[in-house]
């Protein structure tokens, strides 16, 4: 990030089709899922070891996956079971092996697509992709709580802030997003883009397929795939006052879909703020936009070729501080300093994978066409074949103090296109 986000490397790892990506410092352990999001079978995890760069383990599961979160210890992931499933299931499964330990099952609706765990770590919040309510679980009953709702038109990516009071959900077909009370369970304001439409023949479900609350909870930023902008909301006077529109950024080309892209390859976007505020990065796109003034101030080759980003911090290459799901999240007027505790490390035995190489530009920060930011030493990496049917994702590794990993597929499709989503 201090460097012009420079390219340090690359690092390849077996997998095709990734749905979601998560890390956890205390554990130094990063997860990645792959495969299908519908009925059937399977999909797969893995997981990878940040502080040894080793792959631990590839499971295959019993079901789809999707976009997942983890735990605050690092013990549970909480894993849909695909946008493309028939009902509302989110299994549990026990970090350290991956097997099922739980399951989660919500009232109504068909599509488990997107999950937060809050760093306070009591509660699961899961957006479903054709219903209108933003289901609440209990993290360790697994019972539901609470409904959000109803809401505009299914749940798509969303957002909370710190205090877990508010949510900001996006909705299909809808240029725009909508604010709700966590404690009423009501809808408090419907937010559309002012001074845009969604153009004739744009393909994707939802133009505003990824927003971002800042690190310090004062503004949104909402993706406009339709137009190829990011729109941002001051939302300090929430939730007495409505969320007001206050910049316009036009950024790279969100057209398309995603170059050798293995499935649900439509360059739909996302965004998540670095997780000290500073930047803005726009998946799908490769923009990167500087908070304080608003403009773009970077392009990154891996990033306009991957949603999938998340953000981990190192200190003496030891993972402090890792995103438990691709959200921006908010974490309150004082969360805008990078964390600096370091959490100890667990040894574990891992499997080691055949060489994978690597291109070295400068030092330190981690992209994946999934970007995940992290401090990372290069290094030559031996690891074997995972012997699956899948593709290999590319790590880029950019250079930064916080080092940006993003997980991009860039094989040849593998599941075949889902035509309009």
């Amino acid at each position: 990030m201090d460097n012009g986000h420079s390219l340090v490397k690359h690092i390849s790892v077996l997998t095709g089709g990734v749905r979601g990506v998560v890390a956890n410092a205390p554990t130094g352990m990063l997860y990645i899922s792959y495969g299908t999001d519908g009925p059937g079978c399977c999909g797969y995890l893995i997981k990878y070891d940040l502080v040894h760069d080793t792959v631990v383990w590839q499971k295959k599961l019993t079901s789809g996956v999707d976009s997942f979160a983890i735990s605050p210890d690092g013990t549970k992931i909480y894993m849909p079971t695909g946008e493309l499933a028939k009902g509302a299931v989110w299994n549990v499964l026990g970090a350290n092996t991956g097997d099922v330990i739980g399951t989660i099952k919500c009232p109504g609706g068909n599509g488990p697509h997107n999950t937060v765990v809050t760093p306070r770590g009591t509660l699961v919040y899961m957006g479903i992709r054709f219903y209108n309510f933003l289901e609440v679980a209990d993290a360790a009953t697994y019972a539901i709580v609470k409904s959000i709702g109803p809401l505009k038109s299914g749940v798509r990516p969303f957002t909370i802030n710190g205090a877990e009071t508010l949510v900001f959900t996006t909705a299909s077909g809808f240029l725009g997003f909508q604010v709700s009370s966590l404690v009423t369970g009501r809808v408090l304001y419907t937010v559309p883009v002012n001074g845009f439409s969604i153009p004739p023949g744009f393909i994707p479900t939802t133009p505003s397929h990824g927003l971002s609350m800042s690190p310090d909870e004062k503004e949104i930023y909402l993706i406009d795939a339709a137009n190829s902008y990011v729109h941002v909301f001051d939302v300090i006077g929430l939730p007495s006052d409505a969320p007001r529109q206050v910049a316009d950024i036009k950024v790279a080309p969100l057209s398309g879909s995603e170059s050798g892209c293995a499935y649900d390859c439509l360059r739909d976007g996302w965004l998540l703020h670095s997780h000290d505020g500073r930047f803005v990065y726009v998946g799908d796109s490769g923009s990167v936009i500087d908070a304080s003034s608003r403009t773009v101030v970077a392009n990154l080759g891996p990033l306009s070729n991957t949603r999938k980003t998340i953000e981990i911090d190192f200190q003496n290459g030891v993972p402090v501080w890792a995103a438990s799901s691709r959200s921006g999240l908010g974490y309150g007027p004082s969360a805008i300093t990078t964390a600096t505790t370091t959490s100890a490390i667990t040894s574990t035995s891992a499997v080691t994978l055949p060489q994978i190489s690597y291109s070295l530009i400068g030092v330190a920060f981690l992209a994946v066409l999934v970007p995940v930011l992290m401090f990372f030493t290069a290094k030559r990496i031996r690891k074997r074949p995972l012997g699956t049917r899948g593709r290999s994702l590319r790590l880029s590794v950019l250079e930064s103090n916080v080092r940006k990993f993003s997980i991009t597929n860039f094989p040849r499709r593998m599941y075949g296109d889902r035509g309009k989503r």
